[in-house]
């Protein structure tokens, strides 16, 4: 496992457990994956992981402090988009 800036190990989860780490089924996360719209993931060997780091991240986008907030960013739906934000440019078909 590579380290992070304070030398943890970093942790990966695989699909099921970071689904439930998220609170979304392990399809939505999947579809999350297909269309390009979820945290970033790794391929070692065949199996997909997710750093913890990385949901964590993702699901922080969509922080809000009241409804009015914009907040930091967005969490789009697990559906395909004809337009996907700048942010989420080239993420697609990883």
């Amino acid at each position: 496992m590579s380290a992070n800036p304070t030398g943890v190990p970093q942790r990966f989860l695989r699909t099921p457990e970071a689904a439930r780490f998220l609170g979304l089924s392990g399809r939505t996360l999947e579809k999350h994956r297909t269309y390009g719209t979820g945290p970033a993931y790794r391929k070692l060997g065949g199996r997909v992981v997710y750093a913890v780091e990385d949901l964590q991240s993702w699901a922080d986008l969509g922080a809000k402090s009241s409804t009015s907030d914009p907040g930091r960013g967005t969490v789009l739906p697990a559906k395909r988009h004809d337009v996907l934000p700048p942010a989420f440019a080239g993420r697609a078909g990883r």
